[in-house]
Order: structure tokens, then C-alpha cells, then sequence
């Protein structure tokens, strides 16, 4: 059911979303943009936002907390290099949109989600569209989830000012990061960070703005 209004062609829309926001910005991997065809965002949004769901911008979620624009979703998935049978640690559940995403490549996903609300919303929404590869905790994201570790990919959906330590200790070796990182509130430098034969190695691929990465090892 769409609700009153003018019935959505959401398939049409998810087309057009890969399309004109994440194909035309260059994101390329076949298995990203199939997972991004297939997961149904407008179920990862309030009610009233369901019109808004694949526009190119992030949306409120509440608690101060959003679902990233569908093209950061996309770029940060690819630089994860996520394949099949992966273990994979998002910290920050919000939605759940991008633990589902992270699912439909055939990962196993461990969530984290500090504010309860969030982590309850998302467990139900992710359970009731059958992504049983998906694990959730309600915590401190900044300490991880160390009983699972270690974790062959980490991503981090809020941004603080340094990358925290539980994080890179439970990187398995060799594993990949992707993470905002900035001195600054609400500014930020989107990190890829690689542990290889016990070296960090990492790089920054440009300005991206997330809400705060809030914890002890965060704001």
C-alpha cells in the first residue's frame, strides 16, 4: 500500500536512483548497483518521507540520527570490497538500510546501534524483510563488538575526530576500514584504512559531513 495520493513506481524510482546518482558519480561494482536496485529504501524511512526515499540526500530518522544519501551509501560500500561469506561490523545501525545493503552481497553483518529506539525499529524492519545474516547489538559503537571479533571489513556510519583504537584492534589482518573521521563536528574526511602484515595503512578520498560519532572513543 502506498497510502492517499498517487500510487509510487518504487522499482522505477530505485532504477533511476543507480542511474542518475551513483552510476553517473562513477560508483561501478556490478554487485553494489544490484544491491542498490534491490534493497527497498522506502522501507527504511519514516511515513511521510516515503516520497523523499530516492532523492539524492539524506533524510531524518529521528534522534538526531539520518539515512545517508543513497550515493555515500553506494561509494562507501564499494570501497569496502565486500564479497560473499565476509564478516562485516557497521557501527551505527541507524535505519538499517546500509546493513541490508551490506547483506544483499552475501555478508555476515554485526551492527551497532547506541540509541535503543533506532536499534529496536531497525531489528524489526531488517528481521521482517528476511536478512537473517544480520546481528545486532545495542552499545557503544566505538568499542565494537570485541565477543565477534576479529572482522574482515568495518564500516562506520558517523564521524569523529579520531579513529577509534577497539576498531583497528578488531580489523582482522589482512581487513578494511571505511570511516569519516574530522577535527570538526559535522566535517569530516572520508578514511579507507587497510591492515596488512600488522601495518595500518591509510588514505583519504575526500569531504563527506555525517552526524557525530558519539561514545568513548568519539565525540
Amino acid at each position: 500500500m502506498n497510502g492517499p495520493g498517487p500510487k509510487i513506481d518504487f522499482k522505477r524510482n530505485r532504477d533511476r536512483m543507480v542511474r542518475d546518482q551513483i552510476e553517473a558519480r562513477g560508483v561501478s561494482d556490478p554487485e553494489v548497483l544490484r544491491a542498490m536496485r534491490k534493497v527497498p529504501r522506502h522501507l527504511f524511512v519514516e511515513e511521510a518521507l516515503i516520497p523523499q526515499a530516492y532523492e539524492d540526500h539524506p533524510l531524518p530518522l529521528g534522534h538526531g540520527q539520518t539515512i545517508s544519501q543513497p550515493y555515500v551509501v553506494a561509494w562507501m560500500t564499494e570501497l569496502l570490497e565486500v564479497s560473499r561469506g565476509l564478516r562485516v561490523l557497521e557501527i551505527g545501525t541507524g535505519s538499517g538500510y546500509q546493513a541490508a545493503v551490506l547483506a544483499e552481497l552475501g555478508a555476515y553483518v554485526f551492527t551497532v546501534e547506541r540509541v535503543r529506539p533506532l536499534y529496536e525499529a531497525a531489528r524489526r524492519r531488517l528481521e521482517g524483510l528476511r536478512y537473517l545474516k544480520v546481528r545486532f547489538k545495542l552499545d557503544d559503537g566505538t568499542l565494537g563488538w570485541p565477543d565477534e571479533a576479529p572482522f574482515d571489513r568495518i564500516v562506520v556510519t558517523a564521524g569523529g575526530p579520531r579513529i577509534p583504537e577497539p576498531l583497528l584492534a578488531q580489523l582482522a589482518d589482512p581487513g578494511r576500514m571505511v570511516i569519516p573521521v574530522g577535527a570538526s563536528r559535522r566535517s569530516q574526511e572520508l578514511h579507507v584504512v587497510r591492515k596488512e602484515n600488522g601495518r595500518i595503512l591509510a588514505r583519504k578520498l575526500g569531504d563527506v559531513m555525517f552526524v557525530d560519532l558519539v561514545g568513548a572513543h568519539g565525540w
